[in-house]
């Protein structure tokens, strides 16, 4: 063998035993599955029919098509929608994902400290999809008009109602709030629901509510309510023909209902990072918007650090609430 011929031999062996090397331990590696792998589950803690329930089952189809693989829907009533909550908290699967209202990811343990699950650590945002304002509702027993309405709720003090569907609900927190805001001092009368709200309202047994637009609405429409004003920080376009309660002269008072996808906390900011995306662009598309628009609600649409920033927001504010009244869920 020619000498001059042995270092290139050499290189080209140990190239080859490298390449083998190389080889047989990406071959002994589990290859990474690609995500999703399998169905995904989208819990709601509300039954069929309800909000939360059809906005999720409008997003349902549009995502699956996006993913490529199917989307459940799965109704897990109870507990203003903590038991669904908690289930999305503990679960493991890598495909559980729960939409949910602002309570459930923001209050629920403030509330109650029996909830087994933390909303703060053990849920993780992925995107605020809708919100909408509530309407300050009035009974018209009561003078025609904001000023008129405030007015006479500053004078008559505690000798005031307001109804609401619950202890600890956006309804009960958001009156209270208003009521620093506002100076005025109502006292509060729990009903079962707001339907029940409603009743009593057009039967003058309770003087003011805040109510969702599309219940307050018809009501106003056949004159059994007056709308005083929205606790969005503008008019909505939802109800444009209502003003803000900052027009009313209510300063500094903003105050939405709003739902959300969140996951458990452990689930990779890739597959986090990937949902949302797919979210945001499904509801913005124009007959996705329309349809959120017509169960009575605006599209948001927000990246993870965007839900994450308005649950800081409405923790903050809802639990200084909730503190300084010492309110605790039924």
């Amino acid at each position: 063998m020619n000498t001059a011929q042995l270092p290139r031999r050499l290189l080209l062996s140990s190239a080859i035993c490298s390449l083998a090397l190389t080889a047989g331990a990406a071959w002994a590696q589990p290859r990474q599955a690609a995500w999703p792998s399998k169905p995904l589950r989208l819990v709601v803690g509300f039954p069929a029919g309800s909000s939360p329930d059809l906005t999720a089952r409008t997003l349902s189809e549009p995502l699956s098509q996006a993913l490529g693989q199917p989307v459940v829907v799965e109704n897990k009533p109870g507990a203003g929608g903590n038991i669904a909550a908690d289930q999305v908290a503990k679960a493991t699967d890598g495909h559980t994902f729960g939409l949910m209202i602002n309570g459930n990811m923001t209050i629920a343990k403030l509330l109650n400290p029996a909830v087994t699950y933390d909303p703060l650590k053990d849920l993780a945002p992925v995107s605020l999809l809708a919100t909408a304002p509530l309407v300050l509702a009035a009974s018209t027993q009561l003078p025609a008009g904001a000023a008129a309405v405030l007015a006479a709720a500053r004078q008559g003090g505690d000798k005031f109602n307001y109804g609401t569907p619950g202890n600890g609900t956006v309804a009960h927190l958001g009156m209270e709030l208003l009521k620093g805001k506002a100076g005025i001092a109502p006292v509060h009368v729990p009903y079962p629901g707001n339907p029940q709200v409603v009743t009593a309202m057009v039967a003058g047994d309770v003087q003011l509510a805040l109510l969702p637009p599309g219940l307050a609405m018809p009501q106003v429409r056949a004159g059994k309510l007056q709308a005083v004003g929205v606790t969005s920080a503008g008019r909505s376009s939802l109800v444009p023909d209502v003003p803000s309660l900052a027009e009313a002269g209510i300063a500094g008072f903003q105050l939405e209902i709003w739902n959300a996808v969140a996951a458990p906390a452990g689930t990779p900011p890739a597959v986090i990072n990937k949902v949302s995306a797919l979210l945001v662009e499904i509801v913005r598309r124009p007959e996705v918007r329309e349809k959120l628009f017509n169960q009575g609600w605006q599209v948001a649409g927000t990246s993870p650090q965007g839900l994450a920033n308005r649950i800081q927001r409405d923790t903050a504010e809802m639990g200084e609430v909730i503190r300084r009244n010492q309110i605790r869920s039924q």
